[in-house]
C-alpha cells in the first residue's frame, strides 16, 4: 500500500541517519519536507546548511507544536523519546509512523525482522552473511545497517532484508509485516522510554503478532513469554532451543546444532562455534533456522557460521597484559545482557558497570556477581544506584573515566583474570553512544599496555 506523498507536509523528527534518509526519501516523492531537531544549530553545523540548500526548513534546538500540528504526516527518527507534540498531533489525526512502516508501504521483496533485548545486531549480522555467501541478492537493514528506507528505489522482489528491528521502531507502525520474524528474548529495558515492561513487550511482540498466515516466527523456546506469542496469530511457527527438542526450527543435541523440519539435519558442533557464550549458541541457532527457510544448503551454512568472528563492542577481546584479559562488551546496555556476559566466563572478573540508566533493576547482579566477580568497578551517572543494590557482594570501587577504571580494574585483577566492560547501562552520559564507549575503553587499554610496557605503570 504506498502513499501519495506530492505537496504533503512531512515533519521528519531528528536528523541522524535514519533522519537524513527519509529527508532524501520524501524530498524523492515530492513532499514538502520539515526537519524538527532537538540539537542546537551549532551543533549541527553544516547540516542545516545542507538541507536548507535542498529547500528543507530545518527547526533546531527543540521542538515546537505548531510545527507538529502544521504537518500531514510526522515520521519520528528511532530513538526519539513519546513526544508531546507528537501526542498532540495525533490526537488532532494526524498520522504518526515509523521509518519501516514508511518503507514498507514502497519496499519491494522480502523483510526478515528480528528483534529482542538482545543479541539483534548479531544474529541479524549473522544471517545477512549466510544468505548473501549462498548466493542470494541480500541486504542488512535497520539499526545494525542502512535504513531500510534507503532501499526503497533500488528494490526488487527477488531481494531479502534481514533487518535490525527495535521497540522504537515498532512504536509506529500501522501496516508493517514481516514474512519471516525472529524473537530472540525479552527482558527489562528501556523503561525510560517505555516506562513499564508490560509497555515495552506490548511494544515489541507486534513484529509477530502483526503476521499472517503463510508468514513465519521463529521463537525462542526457552524463554516462556517469547513461546508464549506461538499462539497469537495464524503464522507458522519455529523455535530455536539449548534445552529441549523443537518441532520444527533449531536445538541442541549432544553438543551438536540441528536443523528440524520434515526432517532432522545436523548443522554443526557448537565447539566449532567461534563466538563466545550459551546465548551465542541461540543466535547462531535463530539465524540458522530463518536461513533454512531460504534453502540455504548446510554445508555452506556451516562454513558461513564457522568464519563469523563476531561484532565490535560484543565480547570483544583486546588484548592481554601480564596474563589479564581485556574485554569490551559497551553493546551490554541491559542487566540481561551483563549476565550474558558473565556466564560466558569460567574464570575471575573484574568487571566495569555503570552509565545511564534506563530503569533496570541492577540487584538481579546480586547473586552472580558475588559467584564470579573479584570487584565492580563502577562508572557514570547510575554508580550510586548499582552500588546500592550490589552493596554487601563484592568490594566496589569507583572511577571518574574510562581510563581510570581500566588502570583499577588491571591493578585488581591477577594473571589469568578478566578485566570486563559489561556496563548494564547505556553510554549517554558520557558518550555519544556504545560505540563511542568501546573504542575509548579499547584505546585507554592499549595506552595502559604501553605504560606498563615502559615501565610507567
Amino acid at each position: 500500500m504506498t502513499m501519495d506523498l506530492r505537496h504533503k507536509k512531512v515533519l521528519v523528527v531528528g536528523l541522524g541517519k535514519t533522519g537524513e534518509a527519509l529527508a532524501h526519501f520524501l524530498l524523492g516523492r515530492g513532499a514538502n519536507v520539515k526537519i524538527s531537531e532537538k540539537k542546537s544549530s551549532q551543533d549541527l553545523g553544516d547540516r542545516i546548511r545542507y538541507w536548507q540548500g535542498k529547500g528543507v526548513d530545518v527547526e533546531s534546538g527543540g521542538h515546537t507544536l505548531a510545527s507538529f500540528l502544521a504537518a500531514d504526516l510526522i515520521v519520528p527518527s528511532p530513538g526519539v523519546p513519546p513526544l508531546e507534540e507528537s501526542a498532540a498531533a495525533r490526537k488532532k489525526g494526524d498520522p504518526v509512523l515509523s521509518e519501516i512502516e514508511l518503507a514498507f508501504r514502497f519496499l519491494k521483496g522480502r523483510i526478515v525482522g528480528i528483534t529482542g533485548t538482545n543479541g539483534k545486531s548479531t544474529t541479524a549480522t549473522l544471517l545477512h552473511k549466510i544468505v548473501k555467501e549462498a548466493g542470494l541478492p541480500a541486504h542488512l537493514a535497520g539499526n545494525i545497517g542502512p535504513p531500510l528506507i534507503s532501499f526503497v528505489d533500488a528494490s526488487r522482489d527477488d531481494h531479502i532484508y534481514v533487518t535490525e528491528i527495535s521497540s522504537f521502531q515498532l512504536e509506529y507502525i500501522e501496516t508493517f509485516r514481516v514474512p519471516v520474524s525472529v524473537f530472540l528474548n525479552i527482558s527489562r529495558n528501556h523503561l525510560d522510554w517505555h516506562h513499564t515492561f508490560d509497555g515495552y513487550f506490548r511494544t515489541k511482540k507486534r513484529l509477530v503478532t502483526a503476521q499472517r498466515e503463510g508468514d513465519v516466527a521463529i521463537l525462542n523456546r526457552d524463554d516462556p513469554a517469547v513461546w508464549g506469542l506461538k499462539d497469537d496469530g495464524p503464522f507458522e511457527v519455529h523455535g530455536f532451543s539449548r534445552r529441549r527438542k523443537v518441532r520444527r526450527g533449531a536445538f541442541l543435541e549432544d553438543g551438536w546444532i540441528v536443523l528440524r523440519d520434515e526432517a532432522e539435519e545436523r548443522l554443526m558442533p557448537v565447539s566449532e562455534i567461534s563466538l563466545r557464550g550459551a546465548h551465542n549458541q541461540e543466535n547462531v541457532m535463530a539465524a540458522a533456522a530463518a536461513a533454512r527457510l531460504f534453502r540455504v544448503p548446510v554445508p555452506g551454512m556451516r562454513a558461513s557460521i564457522k568464519s563469523f568472528q563476531g561484532l565490535e563492542h560484543r565480547l570483544e577481546k583486546v588484548l592481554t597484559l601480564r596474563g589479564v584479559d581485556f574485554v569490551n562488551d559497551s553493546k551490554a546496555t541491559t542487566v540481561d545482557a551483563t549476565l550474558k556476559a558473565l556466564e560466558s566466563f569460567d574464570r575471575q572478573i573484574v568487571l566495569i558497570l555503570g552509565g545511564r540508566d534506563k530503569g533496570a533493576d541492577f540487584a538481579l547482579l546480586r547473586k552472580p556477581v558475588k559467584a564470579k566477580v573479584k570487584k565492580v568497578i563502577l562508572v557514570g551517572e547510575a554508580a550510586e544506584k548499582i552500588r546500592k543494590a550490589l552493596r554487601g557482594t563484592v568490594p566496589m570501587d569507583a572511577a571518574p573515566s574510562i581510563k581510570e577504571a581500566a588502570a583499577l580494574g588491571f591493578a585488581s585483577a591477577s594473571p589469568g583474570e578478566v578485566v570486563l566492560l559489561a556496563p548494564a547501562c547505556t553510554s549517554w552520559d558520557m558518550f555519544k553512544n556504545f560505540e563511542e564507549r568501546g573504542e575509548i575503553f579499547k584505546r585507554e587499554v592499549r595506552g595502559l599496555a604501553e605504560s606498563v610496557g615502559q615501565g610507567k605503570a
